[in-house]
Formats: structure tokens, C-alpha cells, sequence
């Protein structure tokens, strides 16, 4: 090489290093986000919705941000001492699959987001201003406050003809046990169709519900919105194929399980849809300015269950028909 030439090489490499340039400059790493969630049961595969979201967003587990689970395994006493975590930790968002852990949660901090992937009522609740502008540091989904239980026996008479005799299981550990019978009661009365009700909280239970149900010789059941109904999703759509009871649920979960119908929500797609309120805060928006967003309910048929149970039900009949 010759002189001139190496002296003004090493001149220029000389004022890069000074300036300080892009050629000598180490690239600095993208930020790795870190979003806590706190669960108010144990890990169920709806949740795991919200993973779903995050990866259509774009987002790669590990290499644009971490998740950090707590399972509060039904001791809401815990949400306190999670959010301290998240606190310690620097979450840049909290995730909450119960809407329950809100007040807790916020107690600790008022400037970490929080997004709640599932909530009823969150303005008559008091965990927000409105569904349009929610205030503070808190956002994210809620369901649809409807009497499902009219829309539940029409669909169920729907396809079982001349029905007229249902079963019902509730758990009677549930908060809203007599409000249900109530209303179910009532739409019951006015479709001209009559009740068996059944309690069940446990396994056993729901055995000796469903043999209630085959000495009555009901014609459909109705399982009511339960969180421990949710976890038994197989052992239900087993019963209910064994007795080939036409069944509807309250939740598309369960016909993703085995069951015929459903009329509700998707607890999955909430969570997924989650992903977008996380995605938005990530990217400068603040919470208290993030409309609450509301999911209507679908019918979901099942249609391997349908015809297992002889039941021809057109395709136009529902939302969603699951193969």
C-alpha cells in the first residue's frame, strides 16, 4: 500500500473512533420488554391466547420481550405480593386474567399499565371512568353483560325437536348462584320448557349430576358459567356424548373440548386480543386512554359432535362451526 494512502486510511479511521460514526459505533440492542402476569387459578391453555396475539403482532418470545407468570392458585390474597414483584422486577406491563386482582394490583403501583384481559363490568365495578376514556393506569377487555340464558334455550330447542324437559348444573359455591336460577327461570318459563336443576362443585358431583339427568330424562342440559365447570371441560363433554345429551355451553372452549354449542365468549380470544392493548402501550400509549374494548357472543357448533349425536345442523346456524 502506498504512504499517502495509509496515512489517510488510518486518518479516517482515526476520526471515526473520535466522531464517534455508525462504521465505529457498536449497534445497541433492541429493548427486551418485560410483562408481568398474574394469573388467579392456575395456568389454563386460554391464557396462552395472549402468547398467540403477541406472535401475530410480531413479537418472538425471549427476543422482544420476557412473560413472568404467578398463579395465584385461587388465593387472592397473593395479588398483592405479585404486583410487588412486578414492581422490583421493572414490568412494563401487567397482564391480569382476573379482573379481581385490578384494585390489588393497582394499590401497589399507580404507574405501571395494567391491561385486563378479562373483566364484567368494569365501570359498574368501579375499576374504570368509562369504557371510552378508563382512567388511571388500567385498560383492556370486558365481556358482554346479556342474560345469555333466553338465547341459550331458544338455540337448544332449535335443534332438538319438540324439547321440553332440560338440565341444568350450577355450582352452588358460585357467587351468583340465585341470580342464574333466577334469570334461567324465567327464560325457561316463557320457552315453555321445564328445569331440572343440579348441583355440583367436585368431580363426584358432576358424575352424579349427569346420572340425575338420565333418570329425569331430560332432553338437553345447560351448563351455567362456572370457573371450576371451565376446568372440567372433558370430563362434561364426555357425559354428555356417553347420554348423547345435546349440550350448550357458555363458553367456545368447551366445544373446542368435545362439546356440541356454546353461546358466549371466547375466554381464548380475549386473551389474544389482549396482546394488541400490550402491543399499543409498548409503543407509547397510555392506558387511561385506551377505550375498553367489549366482545359479542357467537354460537359455536362443533360438527363431529353433531353428527356423533345425529344431529344434521346446517353450518349457517352458527358464528363459528369448529370441525
Amino acid at each position: 500500500m502506498r504512504r499517502r494512502e495509509f496515512i489517510t486510511l488510518l486518518g479516517g479511521a482515526a476520526t471515526s473512533s473520535v466522531l464517534g460514526t455508525p462504521a465505529a459505533r457498536t449497534q445497541e440492542p433492541a429493548k427486551l420488554w418485560r410483562v408481568g402476569i398474574i394469573l388467579g387459578g392456575s395456568r389454563t391453555p386460554p391464557i396462552d391466547g395472549f402468547l398467540q396475539g403477541m406472535h401475530e403482532l410480531g413479537y418472538v418470545a425471549g427476543r422482544d420481550y420476557v412473560a413472568d407468570w404467578r398463579a395465584a392458585d385461587g388465593r387472592f390474597a397473593r395479588f398483592p405480593v405479585f404486583a410487588q414483584d412486578f414492581v422490583r422486577l421493572k414490568a412494563d406491563v401487567i397482564l391480569l386474567e382476573t379482573a379481581a386482582a385490578v384494585d390489588a394490583v393497582r394499590q401497589v403501583t399507580r404507574t405501571i399499565p395494567i391491561v385486563m384481559g378479562y373483566s364484567i363490568d368494569p365501570v359498574g365495578s368501579r375499576l374504570v371512568a368509562s369504557l371510552a376514556r378508563p382512567g388511571g393506569n388500567v385498560t383492556g377487555l370486558a365481556g358482554s353483560t346479556e342474560d345469555t340464558s333466553p338465547k341459550q334455550l331458544e338455540l337448544l330447542k332449535a335443534v332438538v325437536p319438540n324439547l321440553s324437559r332440560v338440565g341444568v348444573l350450577l355450582n352452588p359455591e358460585s357467587s351468583d348462584y340465585s341470580e342464574v336460577q333466577t334469570k334461567m327461570q324465567a327464560a325457561a318459563e316463557k320457552a315453555g320448557l321445564a328445569l331440572v336443576w343440579v348441583d355440583a362443585r367436585n368431580p363426584q358431583g358432576i358424575d352424579r349430576a349427569y346420572m340425575v339427568f338420565a333418570g329425569q330424562r331430560v332432553e338437553a342440559v345447560v351448563i351455567t358459567d362456572d370457573r371450576y365447570f371451565f376446568t372440567q371441560q372433558d370430563k362434561l363433554a364426555g357425559h354428555a356424548q356417553r347420554l348423547r345429551l345435546p349440550s350448550i355451553y357458555p363458553q367456545r372452549d368447551y366445544v373446542e373440548a368435545g362439546g356440541l354449542m356454546s353461546y358466549g365468549e371466547s375466554l381464548k380470544e380475549f386473551y389474544r386480543r389482549a396482546a394488541s392493548f400490550v402491543d399499543r402501550i409498548f409503543k407509547g400509549a397510555r392506558p387511561g386512554e385506551l377505550p375498553i374494548e367489549q366482545v359479542a357472543s357467537q354460537v359455536v357448533i362443533n360438527r363431529k359432535t353433531a353428527a356423533a349425536l345425529g344431529m344434521a345442523i346446517p353450518d349457517a346456524f352458527a358464528d363459528e362451526v369448529i370441525q
